[in-house]
């Protein structure tokens, strides 16, 4: 049988096993990325790192500033059905229809929870106790097409984004591989999205002062996952909960990371507890109970425990953070 003709687009590091896996099942023709940008710290002008391994690969790439500006490639290319994996641009009707099949995405979450840019980190930040990922038919709404497949991963007390990536990324390409083994068989799934109630322990970001402290929260779906923007990482003790700090930091611990300003410089805030860490930890009093910082990094300094930042800065009882 003929391997299925594809297209993937996909541009940082976390799409690149989900491109590595689709050259081993399918005839990959093209791959689509963002444009070269300048990156690190001497921000140099270098592509993305899908980029940097569809060419070690042997395949052709595209880095059009619009997809506007390739549609005659994409279609040239006669695709049974394309991929997409964290592109970072939004597709348009001309796009969508090139592929025989259309495009699927993969998204983390468990469509239609978290539609949006970051499922992940808000997973946490929203104090859910499960997620998963979801092959989805693109169409022109924000990851309102009909689903594919979904599979379930729950979320433990311990994990943050670092974790919780490391668990839905090779979840995700498990969820891939089979929507292609599907489509070999002829098996195409189109299931409407469906409105469910879920539920969090924390609070349904962004975070709103009125709702009250409890044990769980029923929030019906559909529910977003916005862009991170910097005035979203601000920790302001005396506002917030104990629990819905420490998720916020869980939910930012791959970047953007969660901060407070102390002294006019902001602190980057890398790990919390709800109890007490001794020998390591800094109390914080917040709007009920107490948050333990465990791990922070001062501005210009390097990453230190909560109680050595403590005796570096003079802190003491009384001390407003």
């Amino acid at each position: 049988m003929n391997k299925l003709k594809t297209i993937f687009f996909g541009t940082p590091e976390i799409a690149c096993p989900f491109l590595e896996k689709l050259t081993e099942t399918t005839d990959v023709a093209l791959v689509v990325m963002q444009p070269d940008k300048p990156r690190g710290r001497k921000m140099l002008v270098s592509p993305c790192p899908v980029k940097e391994r569809a060419l070690e690969l042997g395949l052709k790439v595209l880095s059009p500033e619009k997809l506007s500006d390739i549609e005659r490639e994409i279609k040239d290319v006669k695709a049974d059905v394309a991929f997409a994996v964290a592109y970072g641009k939004i597709f348009k009707k001309n796009t969508i229809s090139a592929p025989r099949l259309g495009i699927i995405n993969i998204h983390f979450s468990l469509l239609p929870q978290l539609r949006g840019a970051a499922p992940v980190q808000y997973a946490l930040i929203n104090g859910l106790e499960k997620t998963g990922v979801t092959a989805f038919w693109i169409d022109e709404g924000l990851d309102t097409g009909p689903l594919f497949l979904q599979k379930e991963i729950g979320i433990l007390p311990s994990d943050n984004a670092v974790t919780l990536f490391e668990k839905l990324i090779p979840l995700g390409v498990e969820v891939m591989e089979e929507a292609v083994q599907n489509i070999e068989r002829g098996d195409i799934i189109k299931t409407p999205q469906t409105k469910r109630v879920i539920e969090t322990h924390g609070y349904l970001a962004p975070f709103k002062p009125s709702m009250p402290l409890v044990g769980v929260q029923e929030i019906p779906e559909p529910t977003y996952a916005p862009l991170i923007k910097k005035e979203d990482t601000f920790i302001y003790f005396s506002d917030m909960y104990p629990v819905q700090i420490n998720d916020l930091v869980r939910g930012l611990a791959a970047g953007p990371y969660a901060r407070f300003i102390f002294q006019n410089e902001p602190v980057l805030v890398l790990e919390t507890s709800l109890t007490d860490c001794p020998g390591k930890s800094l109390m914080v009093k917040c709007k009920e109970g107490y948050i333990y910082l465990t791990k922070v990094r001062p501005s210009g300094k390097k990453d230190m425990d909560g109680l050595s930042f403590a005796n570096g800065h003079d802190i003491k009882q009384g001390t407003e953070l």
